[in-house]
Parts: structure tokens; C-alpha cells; sequence
């Protein structure tokens, strides 16, 4: 019998990339094969984002597909995990799903995939199937999968799970759960690990990273400068060999205090924030339960850059929040112009069920004002970000080479390397594969909005 094999379907943010990746570990372990064709894959896994209504639209559309797929093909297993089914505690979701679905869970439930995958069809069990995952205290955590890294020369690195912070809007602390902190001793074995096998960058995740408490603090070094255990943490990743490069999301403004600023101005941070606002009005603050005022978030951005002048920074907003008015809305493009934000993660509100908001509030903006406000919002962003990039061009910045491929450079096919500078500006410039995974450094000659674009520049 031929080897099975599985194919992972992620939605949302990093953290539900990181959770693919553990999830591909355990599907390796127990002898099935990675294929990126549904038609020859054995088990299918969604991997689901519940922020708003159009990521959860998405999976239905897919869940249709995967029905026609399992007609001709009985066998194909088809799984849904992540936040979905993590947020559905009166399962009336789950009574939704079509006959197609064979597994539903939350993705902390991962360890138990061998035990159902076998038992629906046991004759995928092969001869190097670890059974041994999803057994014993060991995998009571399935953070402790060691996950099956996307590359060598970075990785994401959870540091926490789920949010203790209740806006009205969100589902993550339902989906999620409550904040559990992972120990310092494990994070750091993840930093050095993949320190060892090649990594120059580390991605930090977390719904809230800078409220990060420590569970096993004595394991911080005495010569941490640090009280703040996030900034301890940020400190204690400056000191692996190796890794060059350092950031983190998402970070909440109402936790951002000196010491963790301190720590992002150490040597291997990037010169890049990503701070949520949501919103340029307090009472829509308040509505949302942010627990942060406009005056705290602009505090810490005056703070951030006293530190770091050159810092550029990023953010969440959402636009048409119940009861939004038109001159609260107004207050949020005044911020956005006050900051000069380069990146907005900005979304129309879409209504959750279970959440504080849509039990207590009217979704009373229209969806054609909704989209009127994006717009706004997407025209101001595209703006500020291309006057902002015209002060790289003529510079050399710090690129970490992610891909190369064929593309029309100067009106010919050419092989251009692309990957994100330490401001996280996607860049571009002439190349070949061997550079991938490589730090370098590349000369601007041209700034779009969404590109710069230059030439490597060989050092000695």
C-alpha cells in the first residue's frame, strides 16, 4: 500500500500557521506524506479563523468542494479544527456540518488525531506510525509537538495561548480559552533548536505577547536587566547565537511599558512595531472593551519612537463598530493621519455570535458605509505608505531572502529574490536561489507602495 497523505488547509493569523505546522509534525510521525493536491490526499485538514464572518464563509465554500471531491473518492477524511470548533461550546455549528466531516475539534485536541484517524481507517496504520504521540503527560500540552517547520532560516514560536481581555467583538478567548503562558524553559529549548538547525529569525506569537508572565521565572538568567518578564524574554532571545533577527505579535498598548520598548531597541529586534488600535474614538474604545484610551496608544507611540526614531509601525482597525458614528469614524482617519502608520490590518465589523457585542449592541452601520469607511481607510494607507517608502530609495536595507522566482524585471523574465526588510518592507531585486535563508543586503533604487525594489549589494 502506498504511503497516505494529508493536506493542511490554514486560515488566519500566525498563530493558526504555527498550529498547521504542529499538526504536520503529528500527521509525519504516525507515516503519512504531505501533498498540496486535495485529489490525492487522503485526509484533508482545515485549519479555521473566526475573526470575522467571511473567514468562517470561506470553509463552507471549501467544505462544498471537498463534498464533490468525497463522492468519487469515499475514503478522502476530512477534518475541521482551530478556532470554529474551538468556539462552538453549544456545538449548534457543528450540527450545521455536512456529512463530509469526519473529525471536529479544537486544535489543543490535536493529539488525539491518530487514535480517530485509525479508527476510521485502520488500514492506514503503518509500520513507523508513532502511536506514542497523543499518549501520556507528555502530549497533554500540544504545544510540546515539536512542529514541521515551513524553513530552516525562521520559525514561529508561540509564547502564550488564548486572551484574558474580553473585547466585545472577538472570539479568540472563546475559542482559544483564557491566557496560558508557556513556560520560559520551553520557549527558549524552541529558540535554540532552531537556532542550531539554521534559524536567523524568531517570530514571537501571542493574542496579548507583552502581558507574558512567566510561569517558571527562575529560569530567566541572573543577568537579566529585566523585571518585565516580556522584555526578559525579548532579552534571553537577544543572547542565542545566531539569531539575527527578532519580533512579535501582537502586543496590547494598554501593556507596553519602558522596560519592553528598552527591549526592542536591543540588537536582534526589527525596526518594526505592529500596536493595535482599532479604533481613533474613545467611546467606540469603551464599546469595544479595549481597555486603552486614543491618549494611551498615542503615549506609547511617542515613547516607542523617542527610543527608536526610524521605527515604522503597524495596526489593527475596525471600521463600522456598532453605533460608530460618522464623526467617530472621522476621529479614526485624524489618528491615522497624527501616526502615519506604515501597514493597517483594517476590517469592516462583522457581527459574532456568542461575543459581549452581539448580545448587547445593534450592528446598525450599513454595510455600504462599512465599506465606504474601508475605503477611506485603504486609500489614506496607500497614501501614507508610498510617501513613507520614498525615503529608502538611495539606501541599502537589510533583507532576508524568503523565495526566488521568475519575474518581469525592466520588461524581461528575470530571477528576482524577494523577502522583507528589517522595517518588514517587502523588497525585491535580481538573484538566484542560493541566496535564500541568506541576510543581505540590497540597495533601493525604486519605492512603490507595496515593493521596494533594488540591487544586491555584495559586502566583503
Amino acid at each position: 500500500m502506498s504511503q497516505p497523505k494529508y493536506q493542511i488547509i490554514t486560515f488566519g493569523c500566525q498563530m493558526n500557521k504555527s498550529d498547521s505546522e504542529r499538526l504536520a509534525a503529528l500527521l509525519q510521525s504516525i507515516g503519512f506524506a504531505e501533498t498540496d493536491k486535495t485529489d490525492s490526499a487522503d485526509l484533508v485538514l482545515i485549519n479555521t479563523c473566526s475573526v470575522r464572518q467571511t473567514a468562517e464563509d470561506r470553509v463552507w465554500g471549501l467544505l462544498r468542494k471537498l463534498a464533490k471531491i468525497k463522492e468519487r473518492k469515499p475514503g478522502l477524511m476530512v477534518g475541521i479544527t482551530g478556532c470554529l470548533p474551538g468556539r462552538d461550546k453549544d456545538g449548534a455549528i457543528k450540527k450545521k456540518l455536512p456529512a463530509t466531516v469526519d473529525f471536529y475539534f479544537p486544535i489543543h485536541e490535536m493529539v488525539q488525531l491518530p487514535r480517530w484517524i485509525f479508527g476510521l481507517r485502520p488500514e492506514l496504520q503503518g509500520p513507523t506510525a508513532d502511536l506514542s504521540v497523543g499518549k501520556g503527560e507528555e502530549y497533554a500540552d500540544y504545544l510540546k509537538i515539536t512542529p514541521s517547520y515551513g524553513n530552516n532560516f525562521q520559525a514561529y514560536i508561540p509564547i502564550q495561548t488564548g486572551c484574558n481581555n474580553f473585547c466585545t467583538y472577538c472570539v479568540v478567548p472563546f475559542a482559544r480559552g483564557l491566557e496560558k503562558n508557556r513556560p520560559t524553559a520551553d520557549i527558549m529549548s524552541d529558540v535554540r533548536e532552531r537556532a542550531r538547525a539554521g534559524a536567523v529569525e524568531i517570530i514571537l506569537l501571542g493574542q496579548t505577547v507583552n502581558s507574558y508572565q512567566a510561569p517558571d521565572a527562575e529560569n530567566f538568567s541572573a543577568h537579566n536587566p529585566f523585571k518585565n518578564h516580556f522584555a526578559a524574554l525579548l532579552w534571553e532571545v537577544n543572547q542565542v547565537p545566531g539569531i539575527k533577527r527578532l519580533h512579535f505579535t501582537a502586543p496590547h498598548p494598554r501593556e507596553f511599558d519602558d522596560e519592553v520598548i528598552e527591549a526592542m531597541a536591543l540588537p536582534a529586534h526589527l525596526n518594526f512595531l505592529h500596536l493595535p488600535v482599532q479604533s481613533g474614538d474613545n467611546e467606540v474604545l469603551r464599546r469595544m472593551n479595549r481597555k486603552h484610551t486614543v491618549e494611551d496608544f498615542e503615549d506609547a507611540i511617542r515613547r516607542v519612537r523617542e527610543k527608536i526614531p526610524n521605527i515604522a509601525l503597524g495596526t489593527d482597525l475596525i471600521v463600522g463598530f456598532c453605533g460608530e458614528t460618522p464623526e467617530q469614524f472621522e476621529k479614526t482617519v485624524k489618528l491615522f493621519q497624527r501616526v502615519k502608520f506604515d501597514m493597517s490590518y483594517h476590517a469592516m465589523y462583522s457581527q459574532r455570535s456568542g461575543t459581549a457585542a452581539a448580545k448587547a449592541f445593534k450592528d446598525d452601520v450599513s454595510p455600504e458605509e462599512k465599506r465606504r469607511r474601508w475605503d477611506v481607510i485603504q486609500e489614506l494607507l496607500i497614501k501614507t505608505v508610498l510617501e513613507l517608502n520614498q525615503k529608502y530609495v538611495g539606501q541599502s536595507v537589510s533583507v532576508l531572502v524568503e523565495r526566488c522566482e521568475e519575474a518581469i524585471h525592466h520588461e524581461k523574465a528575470e530571477k528576482m529574490c524577494y523577502g522583507f526588510s528589517r522595517e518588514l518592507k517587502l523588497s525585491r531585486f535580481p538573484g538566484d536561489e542560493s541566496l535564500v535563508g541568506k541576510i543581505v543586503d540590497v540597495k533601493i533604487n525604486k519605492a512603490d507602495k507595496w515593493l521596494l525594489e533594488g540591487e544586491y549589494v555584495q559586502t566583503a
